[in-house]
């Protein structure tokens, strides 16, 4: 299951994290962020120990939204380091494309 990533989580779960992130900017109200929602669970359980997966409900982190100019979503973020090193925005990704690009930050 992914993690929840907020405002008030963020420096230290994301930023400071000693593994790389992905992070899903997501939408209740959007479609393709709740068809890919099950495959981002999928990819942080595989994951597991190597890296970390989250989730940012824009809606509710509209800070966080708009210091990674999120214009789009679904939006996922890789992170290594405290920055931000790929991007993907729309659900058309596989669950193995996913993991390939989080794991070979690691």
């Amino acid at each position: 299951m992914a993690l929840v990533f907020t405002e008030s989580n963020f420096q230290a779960e994301v930023i400071d994290s000693a593994v790389p992130v992905l992070v899903d900017f997501w939408a209740e109200w959007c479609g393709p962020c709740k068809a890919i929602g099950p495959i981002i669970d999928q990819v942080a359980e595989d994951v597991a120990g190597q890296a970390k997966v989250g989730k940012v409900n824009v809606d509710n982190a509209r800070e966080l939204s708009a210091k990674y100019a999120v214009r789009s979503i679904p939006c996922l973020l890789f992170f290594h380091n405290g920055e931000v090193k790929e991007q993907i925005v729309g659900a058309n990704v596989t669950k193995e494309q996913l993991k390939a690009k989080l794991l070979a930050l690691a």
